[in-house]
């Protein structure tokens, strides 16, 4: 028994291995990015690939092996394909239930006409992104802009803008904080730098330095960069007064702010309100973090049990914004040790809410509080719905959510009676809803909702990207 287990593996991680170069085929030569149930398996090791097929265990009443998902890829690559997104896990699993009567070939084959032959969709000539700003959310958007580089069609990140007057082997400390995170891990990939034309090369990609101090005094055209969409990490403007000056730069057409926007700056969380996105919009904002992890199972929640009103609770990792040390600042109680401290203090949320799910305006109050870890954050959703219902009902309805809906890449679903925040560290989900700690009694509910405020925010950036810049390719099945 022992050893048939062990062949088994073997056998499974030979066909893993066989996966790699196929998804990588598909990926750089036709811009189609593979998944197994919303799970990106590009650029992936042999064991996340087998990792993501266990996954499927939890979520579906029998597991997923790539016994079932090599042949599906193998029929793929044999395609005509056009730019697209094809979940491989759904269309085995989808085979098993309605394939009766016809070969896998043939079904694969119907379920991706949309995207093969004369239904391709056309590549352009790819996005210009410029990062204003190297920090946390700068260097994790880097990093997922260089992963999806694919074959340079779409969101092309270009230079990065900091502000001079650093230290002599500047442009040496930039790459490395590139290179090691202390929270994500190493890049994956190859880093060096060229001094003598401050470029970044990672996997590469030229990533031009600029140095300025001011938004509105940069020729990015003298780098080659047209119609560049800039992404302001650094929180200094959020009005449309100061993004505006953005604009004043040469080779500038859109803005992105990671950060709530002010005034009538259209706050975006990509899976509620992106379609509200016009060609016209030169400025908008990607509202905070938060926002984006409680607004989508909101929605869900809203949609189909009717919230009441509720209070939303953030337990929040400590931010840079902190100091480590008793010191002075402005904010009430921040001054105080972010390193040794829970510090209660406000948030914007719950009423940023509304901005996106105009429904629930007025509905929801919120606080929270930082707590001494440095990432991933917990938002406690305390709500009163318009129905009742059961805790089995609820969590297998944000499970349904979480693998077949519009909201399948915001909302994620776990169910491990050992999961803790340090696990969600890297997830690529807006907010991932813990099934163990779902409380119901009736029409009140409690829903504990863990997201990475870093790297999850930073992938609903880079979808908000993708769908101004017209990089959005179509999902199949």
């Amino acid at each position: 028994m022992v050893a048939d287990r062990f062949q088994d593996w073997k056998e499974r991680e030979a066909l893993a291995e066989s996966m790699i170069p196929l998804i990588g085929q598909l990926y750089r030569n036709h811009n189609v990015v593979t998944s197994v149930f919303g799970r990106p398996v590009i650029n992936r090791s042999v064991i996340n690939l087998l990792k993501a097929h266990k996954f499927v265990r939890q979520i579906e009443d029998n597991g997923l092996s790539v016994r079932e998902t090599y042949p599906v890829l193998d029929i793929l690559s044999g395609l005509d394909l056009g730019p697209s997104r094809i979940d491989i896990g759904k269309l085995a699993v989808g085979y098993r239930s309605e394939g009766e009567g016809q070969s896998l070939k043939e079904y694969v084959t119907q379920k991706v006409a949309s995207v093969t032959n004369g239904h391709k969709q056309k590549l352009g000539a790819g996005q210009d992104v410029v990062l204003y700003g190297f920090g946390r959310i700068g260097r994790l958007m880097a990093r997922i802009l260089i992963e999806r580089a694919g074959g340079g069609s779409g969101l092309n990140l270009r230079a990065v803008v900091v502000r001079p007057g650093g230290a002599e082997n500047d442009l040496q400390k930039r790459a490395s904080l590139l290179r090691r995170d202390s929270v994500h891990g190493s890049f994956q990939g190859t880093i060096s730098v060229d001094e003598e034309n401050k470029v970044i090369y990672a996997n590469g990609v030229a990533i031009q330095v600029i140095y300025s101090n001011s938004p509105d005094s940069i020729d990015y055209t003298q780098y080659g960069i047209q119609n560049a969409v800039i992404v302001d990490n650094t929180g200094k403007w959020r009005d449309k007064e100061g993004l505006g000056l953005h604009l004043q730069s040469n080779g500038v057409s859109r803005v992105l702010l990671t950060a709530p926007g002010k005034g009538d700056i259209k706050n975006i969380v990509y899976g509620v309100n992106h379609k509200d996105i016009q060609q016209d919009d030169q400025i908008l904002s990607a509202a905070s973090c938060t926002t984006n992890a409680i607004t989508p199972v909101l929605k869900a929640i809203h949609d189909e049990f009717g919230v009441e009103h509720g209070h939303v609770e953030t337990v929040h990792s400590y931010t840079n914004d902190q100091n480590l040390i008793d010191n002075y600042h402005k904010g009430e109680r921040r001054g105080r040790s972010a390193a040794l401290n829970m510090v209660i203090t406000e948030t914007g949320a719950a009423k940023a809410v509304a901005k996106a799910l105009p429904e629930l305006e007025g509905k929801l109050t919120g606080n929270a509080i930082r707590v001494p870890t440095p990432n991933v954050s917990l938002a406690i959703l305390n709500l009163s719905l318009a129905k009742a219902t059961t805790v089995e009902d609820l969590n297998n309805y944000i499970r349904e959510t979480s693998l077949y809906s519009s909201l399948q890449k915001q909302v994620d679903y776990v169910t491990s009676v050992e999961a803790v925040s340090s696990d969600f560290v890297g997830s690529r989900r807006a907010g991932v809803v813990d099934g163990q700690a779902t409380i119901v009694d009736g029409q009140r509910c409690v829903l504990y909702v863990w997201y990475d405020n870093e790297f999850g925010y930073s992938c609903q950036v880079n979808r908000i990207l993708q769908f101004m810049s017209g990089a959005m390719y179509p999902s199949v099945p």
